[in-house]
């Protein structure tokens, strides 16, 4: 079976490389269609094919976002040429042209919705998604929540809306903490990824007061003015706000006692995920597909916005290294069984292959 696989993103998420290598091991035949540069740092994992075919000719700097976006047609119709059996797309985000363009590709239609709707959408964004998701034969959710809201709140036909979990995320590489967190002792709880207001970043500093004898690190590259968040952080909080390498998430995470993510809105995780693989304990807010992580053992629960029950939480994982270990345990679990990438290449290949009886 061909597969293409098409995400033309500024950056190919470790997702996207992690599905098209388990898909590849199982036997398919995989072309992953993205933008130059676009699949991080460190080799793409043998047994599919990449082409960087998505804004080669857009410019940097000053007025690279309009020569993308003009590029995205042309480029689109390329990729609708390309020989392939089934055509799975990831991160469709100009939804006002997709949902015309992708009728290009005349084979089997896939999108998976790692989120259902976007956030901090721009006028008519949500609207052109929703008519995007009636031009493809299905869409995959990575949890129960997600099929909820495609078919309950956006009407989707509940025939074409599939749950296929995210697989789990390890960072490749062996390298270092950043040097802006060298001499931490004590445990540490992590909160990682892109700095965003739906994060609920400032909820989670305001847990933190009073928490003595543990660090909370802040990682990602700011998508938001953070100064406010500097300057309301309680002793024991450490920012890095940049871009991270592989090498150091990797080392972040086998460093890291707690992962926290005190999210306000979310469908699923990717730093979910990457937590998972380290097998490191996890706080959760009680939102998206979240609580279905925590009925599984690895995560402990609260309500979204809530710093008291946060801190309550953060605070006795932190006194508590055996807890910390039963979480550990059930996270170790699930990246070994339910989230192992070879079954789950298994069940997207069986819906591949339903989609194209049906279209033959």
């Amino acid at each position: 079976m061909r597969v293409s696989v098409i995400d033309p993103a500024a950056y190919t998420p470790p997702y996207d490389r992690a599905l098209c290598a388990a898909l590849a091991h199982a036997g398919a035949q995989v072309e992953l269609l993205t933008a130059p540069f676009a699949h991080g740092e460190v080799p793409l994992a043998d047994g599919f094919a990449v082409r960087e075919d998505f804004y080669r000719r857009a410019p940097r700097g000053r007025g690279r976002r309009a020569a993308r976006l003009l590029a995205h047609v042309p480029d689109m119709l390329r990729a609708s040429r390309r020989h392939a059996d089934v055509v799975h797309f990831q991160w469709l985000a100009v939804q006002q042209l997709d949902q015309g363009l992708v009728r290009a590709f005349r084979r089997p239609r896939l999108l998976t919705a790692h989120d259902v709707l976007p956030r901090e959408a721009m006028p008519g964004q949500r609207a052109a998604q929703r008519r995007l998701y009636d031009q493809m034969d299905a869409v995959i959710v990575h949890s129960e929540h997600g099929r909820g809201r495609l078919v309950g709140d956006l009407g989707v036909d509940r025939s074409r809306v599939h749950v296929i979990p995210h697989g789990v995320l390890r960072p490749a590489g062996d390298g270092s903490l950043p040097p802006e967190l060298h001499d931490a002792e004590g445990p540490v709880a992590l909160c990682f990824g892109l700095l965003r207001p739906y994060k609920g970043i400032d909820v989670l500093l305001e847990a933190w007061r009073g928490i003595t004898g543990a660090e909370l690190w802040i990682v990602g590259a700011p998508r938001m003015d953070t100064a406010p968040l500097r300057s309301a952080a309680p002793p024991g909080v450490r920012f890095v706000e940049r871009y991270v390498s592989e090498g150091e998430a990797a080392a972040l995470f086998r460093r890291a006692d707690l992962a926290v993510l005190p999210y306000r809105e979310i469908d699923q995780s990717g730093v979910l995920f990457t937590a998972l693989g380290f097998g490191v304990p996890l706080v959760l807010t009680a939102v998206g597909g979240f609580p279905e992580i925590a009925q599984e053992g690895a995560a402990a629960l609260v309500p979204p916005g809530d710093a008291h029950a946060l801190r309550a939480t953060l605070a006795d994982l932190v006194a508590a290294p055996e807890r910390r270990a039963a979480l550990a345990a059930a996270a170790a679990r699930l990246a070994r069984e339910r989230f192992a990438w070879p079954a789950i290449a298994r069940a997207h290949l069986e819906l591949y292959g339903r989609l194209l009886g049906a279209h033959s």
